[in-house]
């Protein structure tokens, strides 16, 4: 397997620890490379941001036009007839981007696997199916994908791994209800959420930030 394309920030020389950050549809690996300054991490351990690039395919729900993401979109639902060969393709490829972190040297427990909006759904769909204890699963903006098979996939490992789910009470591309009712599917499952919400549509919060960077401060060590 090619390994995807990825922009890598570190914080510090020698990390021990990594956070593998995922786009939105649309986007690439440079669009959340600005926010690690205003993170201020400088008391954390020694970080590697792993920002990939999704491949290139036309999106149905955008009219066929092509662009990056990790699966196909077929309607406004969201849910409704979901990509899953695409969406299986994608996380075998991000699965293949943990398992480089830990060559590296990098615990499992000491990688986060974050992700906004279609990134969301990935870091969900991976984290909460990886056979290794993760340190934390950041899912902003986005949904739960492939929600009816997680309770016969997910892994024992990652059971109690802490959730940071936020989301924009304005949003209109992932409409809250959608992220709320995935919300209540993980509680349901017994995984510990910590939810957060933020006056914006679908983008980013200064408070967001804040709670990020103690989110981070907190899982990795």
């Amino acid at each position: 397997m090619t390994t995807l394309p990825c922009i890598e920030i570190e914080t510090a020389p020698n990390p021990s620890a990594s956070v593998i950050w995922l786009h939105g549809l649309g986007a690439d690996g440079n669009d959340f490379v600005p926010i690690i300054p205003q993170l201020k991490l400088e008391d954390s351990p020694a970080i590697r941001f792993v920002f990939p690039s999704a491949p290139s395919m036309a999106v149905t729900v955008n009219g066929g036009y092509v662009m990056p993401a990790w699966y196909d979109i077929t309607g406004r639902g969201l849910t409704d007839r979901e990509d899953i060969s695409g969406i299986q393709k994608s996380a075998a490829a991000i699965t293949a981007l943990i398992e480089r972190e830990a060559d590296r040297g990098i615990a499992y427990d000491n990688i986060v696997l974050a992700g906004f909006s279609q990134g969301c759904a990935m870091s969900l769909q991976v984290g909460l199916r990886f056979p290794h204890k993760l340190a934390g699963i950041m899912a902003l903006s986005g949904y739960l994908p492939l929600a009816k098979s997680l309770p016969l996939e997910k892994s024992e490992a990652n059971c109690n791994t802490p959730i940071f789910m936020a989301h924009g009470i304005w949003d209109a591309v992932v409409i809250p209800e959608r992220a709320e009712a995935s919300v209540d599917i993980l509680e349901k499952l017994g995984y510990q959420v910590d939810w957060h919400t933020y006056p914006m549509e679908h983008s980013l919060h200064p408070d967001e930030l804040r709670d990020i960077s103690n989110f981070l401060t907190l899982v990795l060590h």
